[in-house]
């Protein structure tokens, strides 16, 4: 997959997986992704399809949710792996979630013919919503 460390392949290999035991009756599209930790951590995630669409929830929030439940933060690095021949992109709900973590954060994105694209949350969603506190 090109020039990627093994700590990259790695992130890509649970996104893999976790793609293979998405539940997707209604779209028949399945996606996996896997968020690496500062600790070296990795959680993954499948999407979960609802007959009732908004009740849904996307791959990335689903790895995303599973690292903050275990305690862990402080992201490096997020994969989005889909079997689709185009790049599957976070939606803006999910970029949102990333961005109250880590605005910055490295994406890695793979299509159905194991090409890599790098990109980065603030890339894809440069005016996030942030919630001001008054005084």
């Amino acid at each position: 997959m090109g020039n990627l460390s093994e700590q990259e392949e790695k992130l890509l290999q649970a996104a893999k997986e976790a793609r293979k035991k998405a539940y997707a009756p209604y779209s028949d599209f399945s996606v996996g992704a896997a968020i690496l930790t500062s600790s070296g951590r990795i959680f993954s995630g499948c999407n979960v399809e609802n007959s009732s669409y908004g009740l849904s929830c996307c791959a990335e929030r689903v790895a995303i949710f599973s690292a903050v439940a275990a305690g862990d933060r402080d992201f490096v690095m997020l994969a989005v792996v889909s079997g689709i021949s185009g790049y599957t992109y976070p939606c803006g709900a999910c970029l949102q979630v990333l961005t109250e973590f880590a605005p910055k954060l490295t994406l890695l994105l793979i299509n159905g013919k194991a090409e890599v694209l790098r990109t980065s949350v603030d890339a894809l969603l440069p005016c996030t919503f942030q919630l001001k506190k008054q005084d």
